[in-house]
């Protein structure tokens, strides 16, 4: 519960400031020095899931025998053999290591047998790379996404409005496609090629319930976790094959998870209430592109309310309530702060949730060194920077660690400032790519913090 009492603490501290007569000054930045190299995380933290086995196999029943618009699949499909997986189009340099490494995470983690083959062979999943706007006037609400039976952009162009694309006619898996952009930040291809391969794979549903896995629409976890490579392996288990029902894996994976995650085992399992088309409707209209930000406040606040009625007192009510708070940033700071305030309280409840937390120390770090509290907003970030390492996410990482350096400058503490700046900035290369909008955010960061008054003469 550290990590919610420093937020507490900052939250407090900023309710107490009040409103000033006139907004304090801020530090002009300027340009800055060459940008440092991009930096990359050297190799995942996995934990294996700590949840019952009997919750695991609802959830995995739950994701491979639905697709996320809620319709039912009729059979288990997978790939039947060895794999082979090539990449077409234009790829940026930072895929060849990123998929290299999750090939191998695959192999070793998920026991599959999966290999890159040249792009002029044949392939059971091509993965092409294609431009953002290109991608996104197909299918607009999409930033990656998969697809069976083609083997390119242009075999997906004509046969898009075709039956061909159903999932659920399949009865075993052959030929999968995967389209990702290439012209966006190193992260968001790492984080396309996690969750789109482990769907042309596995599952293709998201569970919103779920704490610990890339599948789940709420996008905290954007590497594939522990979790998801048990569910990996459970989908490739020699006792289970393609074509098989529902009832048919359920009565075999009792025995496969008690192999594969023996530390499940003999435990009894809490099951959450399902969640509601409505909630989800309410979400997706709260945090969608589309609609005005008043019509997108409304929709998250009836998304708490229906997480309330639901006695849903979870990560989904957190989920409702993040969304609340980010929504209400544009004046209204006190529903913002309270809406924060209670999301990372009840993410702190959870060890799986720690990143989800961290996304909202993030915001109340800024807060805090804005409103002159360097010292709270140092304490904030060094609470939340180990699971935003775990996490691999380099965007929150370097924010988190530009907002440290701007809290040591103002504590006079430079030489240590410039250091983190460095580091800071090397990781948002990595995850924000174009080094114009790396600058841009470090300068509004350095911004954040007002110029300490002059004193009286």
């Amino acid at each position: 519960m550290r990590n919610l009492a420093l937020l507490t603490a900052a939250l407090l501290a900023l309710s107490a400031c009040g409103t000033p007569d006139a907004p304090p000054q801020r530090r002009a930045t300027g340009e800055m020095a060459p940008l440092p190299p991009m930096k990359v995380f050297a190799g995942p933290q996995v934990t294996r899931p700590a949840r019952p086995n009997p919750e695991i196999a609802r959830d995995f029943l739950d994701l491979t025998f639905m697709l996320e618009s809620g319709r039912a699949l009729p059979v288990m499909t997978r790939f039947e053999g060895p794999i082979a997986l090539r990449v077409l189009g234009p790829a940026p340099a930072s895929l060849e290591g990123d998929l290299a490494r999750l090939l191998a995470r695959f192999r070793t983690e998920a026991g599959i047998d999966i290999a890159r083959t040249p792009a002029a062979d044949r392939a059971n999943i091509t993965v092409e790379v294609v431009p953002r706007a290109t991608l996104q006037r197909a299918v607009p609400e999409a930033a990656c996404f998969v697809v069976p039976r083609v083997t390119s952009w242009g075999d997906f162009m004509a046969n898009r409005r075709s039956g061909a694309l159903d999932w659920s006619t399949l009865r075993t898996r052959d030929t999968v496609a995967v389209f990702i952009p290439g012209d966006v930040p190193p992260q968001e291809v790492r984080d396309c090629l996690h969750e789109e391969l482990a769907q042309a794979l596995g599952p293709l549903n998201d569970l919103y319930r779920l704490t610990d896995s890339v599948f789940n629409d709420d996008n905290f976890h954007t590497v594939l976790t522990g979790f998801d490579m048990l569910i990996l392996r459970a989908t490739y288990a020699p006792e289970l094959r393609s074509g098989m029902s529902r009832s048919d894996v359920a009565a075999r994976l009792p025995a496969i998870l008690a192999r594969l995650n023996p530390a499940g085992a003999g435990r009894g399992a809490a099951p959450r209430p399902p969640t509601s088309r409505a909630w989800i409707d309410e979400i997706e209209r709260a945090l969608g592109p589309r609609g005005r930000p008043a019509a997108r406040k409304r929709a998250a606040r009836r998304a708490v309310a229906i997480a309330r009625a639901g006695g849903w007192n979870d990560n989904r009510l957190a989920f409702s309530l993040f969304a609340l708070a980010r929504l209400s940033l544009d004046g209204n700071d006190d529903v913002a702060l309270a809406a924060f305030l209670e999301a990372a309280s009840i993410y702190a409840r959870d060890p799986a949730t720690s990143v989800h937390g961290a996304h909202i120390a993030v915001q109340l770090a800024a807060f805090a060194l804005s409103s002159g509290q360097p010292q709270s907003a140092l304490a904030i970030v060094d609470a939340n920077t180990p699971a935003v390492v775990a996490a691999e996410n380099a965007s929150l990482l370097s924010t988190l660690l530009m907002i440290k350096a701007t809290a040591l400058r103002d504590l006079g503490r430079r030489t240590e400032s410039d250091r983190l700046r460095a580091d800071a900035l090397g990781w948002a290369r990595y995850g924000y790519g174009d080094p114009r909008e790396v600058l841009r955010r470090a300068d509004e960061i350095a911004a954040i913090a007002p110029i300490p008054a002059e004193p009286a003469s």
